[in-house]
C-alpha cells in the first residue's frame, strides 16, 4: 500500500472516531432534557451532561474519544456559553447601586480567595496560587440565567442584582486569566488587554457608522429568510473576537463575552429578540451541551475517586470565600434573610470559568490533574446543590406564560 492510501485509510479511519464519538455526545445533548424532563428531576441539565460525560469518556466505557476536532467544537461551545452571558447582561445591572453591590462583592471574594489559596499552598494541598484563587471567585452567570428565566426572576430587582454579580463575577476572573495565567509578563499582557479593547471599541463603533435606513431594511428582511443575515453578522463577530483575543494571547472567553455585549448593543430593539432566540437556539441546542459533555470526559475521576476530601475543601470554599460576604454585604438590597441566603448561594455557583481557567493551566503545566479534578468537581456539585437549595429558599415570580394560564383558567 502506498502512503497516500495509507494517509487516507488513516484519515478515514479519524474521521470515523471524530464522528462516533459526536454521536454519542449528540445523543447525551438530546436525552438529557428528555431525562429531567420526565423524570422532573430538581437538577441542572449540566450536571448530567457532565455526569455522562464522565461515563461515556475515556475513563469509563470510551464511547467517547477526546481529540482535536472535538476539542474545537467544545472551545466553541465555552465561547457560546460567555456570548449568551454577555448577550443578557443588561447595562442597568452593572451601573449604580447594583454595579457598586456587584464589584465590592467580588473584590472581597478576591481578598478572601487569595487568602484561602495562600493557606493551601502554604501546606503543600495545591502549588498554583493564582490559578485556585481566581476559580474561587466566578459565578456561573451563564449556567443560572435559564434557572433564573425559568422562575420569573430575571426581570426583578433579585434578577437584576444577581446579573450585575454574575457579570463581575465573570468579566473578573476572565480579566485576570488575561492578565495573570499567561507566559508573558504583567506589563505586557496589560497592554494585550488594552489593545483587544481598542479594537473591541472598533467593532462596536463601525456598524453605526455604516448604518442607513437602507442596509437596516436588508438585515431585518434577512431575519425571516434563508440568509439569516443578522445571524451571520453576528457569528462573524464573535469569531473574529474569539480570533483577536487568541492573536493577543488572551483567553477566548474574554471575547466571547465582549461580542456578547456588542451584540446587545448593535441588534436594533425591533429584532434583538427575535436574533436572541436564534443565537441562543445555536448556542444552547448544539455547542454549550458539547462543552460540559466534554468537559466532563476530561475529568481526571480517579484522583476524585482517592482524594476526594481535596474536592469538599473547594467545595466549601466556593460558598465561603463567593457566597458568604454577598449574604452580608446585600442586607439592604436584599432584606429578607431567606431571599438572601438563597441569593448567596446562587453566586457561589460556579463552573464555566473554573473548567476554562484549570484547561488554560493543564496546557501550561501548572497544575496537577488531581487539583484541576476536584476543582471541576466541586463546580459540578455546586451547580448541583447550591442552585437546588436556593430554589426553596426564593420564591418563583409570575411568568408571562403563567399570567396567561391564569388569565384562560
Amino acid at each position: 500500500m502506498d502512503l497516500v492510501a495509507v494517509m487516507a485509510t488513516a484519515s478515514d479511519s479519524d474521521l470515523t472516531t471524530e464522528l462516533y464519538s459526536l454521536v454519542v455526545i449528540a445523543a447525551i445533548a438530546a436525552a438529557t432534557p428528555l431525562i429531567v424532563g420526565l423524570l422532573r428531576l430538581p437538577v441542572a441539565e449540566v450536571v448530567l451532561m457532565l455526569g455522562f460525560g464522565i461515563l461515556f469518556g475515556p475513563e469509563v466505557l470510551g464511547w467517547i474519544q477526546l481529540d482535536e476536532a472535538i476539542d474545537l467544537l467544545a472551545e466553541l461551545g465555552l465561547a457560546f456559553l460567555f456570548f449568551a452571558a454577555g448577550l443578557e447582561l443588561e447595562k442597568h445591572a452593572i451601573k449604580g447601586r447594583s454595579g457598586k453591590l456587584a464589584l465590592t462583592g467580588w473584590l472581597v471574594s478576591a481578598a478572601l480567595a487569595l487568602v484561602a489559596a495562600g493557606v493551601l499552598e502554604w501546606a503543600g494541598i495545591i502549588t498554583d496560587f493564582l490559578g485556585v484563587a481566581i476559580c474561587l471567585t466566578s459565578t456561573a452567570l451563564g449556567t443560572l440565567l435559564p434557572v433564573l428565566r425559568d422562575k420569573g426572576l430575571l426581570k426583578t430587582p433579585f434578577g437584576t442584582y444577581f446579573m450585575g454579580a454574575g457579570a463581575i463575577g465573570e468579566f473578573g476572573p476572565v480579566l485576570a486569566i488575561s492578565l495573570l495565567l499567561t507566559t508573558k509578563s504583567f506589563w505586557l499582557a496589560l497592554l494585550s488587554v488594552v489593545l483587544f479593547a481598542v479594537i473591541a471599541l472598533v467593532f462596536a463603533k463601525v456598524p453605526g457608522w455604516l448604518r442607513t435606513d437602507r442596509l437596516v431594511n436588508v438585515i431585518e428582511r434577512g431575519q425571516e429568510s434563508s440568509s439569516q443575515t443578522a445571524v451571520r453578522l453576528t457569528a462573524l463577530l464573535l469569531i473574529a473576537l474569539l480570533a483577536v483575543a487568541e492573536g493577543f494571547g488572551l483567553d477566548v472567553v474574554l471575547g466571547a463575552f465582549v461580542a456578547g455585549i456588542i451584540t446587545k448593543q448593535l441588534a436594533p430593539a425591533s429584532q434583538e429578540w427575535a436574533l436572541q432566540k436564534k443565537v441562543e437556539g445555536i448556542a444552547f441546542g448544539v455547542f454549550i451541551p458539547i462543552f460540559f459533555i466534554v468537559s466532563g470526559a476530561r475529568l481526571d475521576v480517579d484522583s476524585i475517586v482517592d482524594n476526594p476530601s481535596l474536592l469538599l475543601i473547594f467545595f466549601a470554599l466556593l460558598l465561603v470565600v463567593r457566597g458568604v460576604p454577598q449574604f452580608f454585604l446585600y442586607r439592604r438590597a436584599i432584606p429578607q434573610a431567606k431571599e438572601r441566603a438563597g441569593y448567596s448561594l446562587y453566586v457561589a455557583t460556579a463552573l464555566p470559568i473554573i473548567v476554562a481557567v484549570t484547561s488554560v493551566e493543564l496546557g501550561a503545566g501548572l497544575m496537577s490533574t488531581s487539583v484541576a479534578a476536584a476543582l471541576v468537581g466541586a463546580g459540578a456539585l455546586s451547580v448541583l446543590v447550591f442552585p437546588l437549595v436556593a430554589q426553596a429558599l426564593v420564591p418563583k415570580q409570575p411568568t408571562q406564560d403563567d399570567e396567561r394560564s391564569a388569565a384562560t383558567a
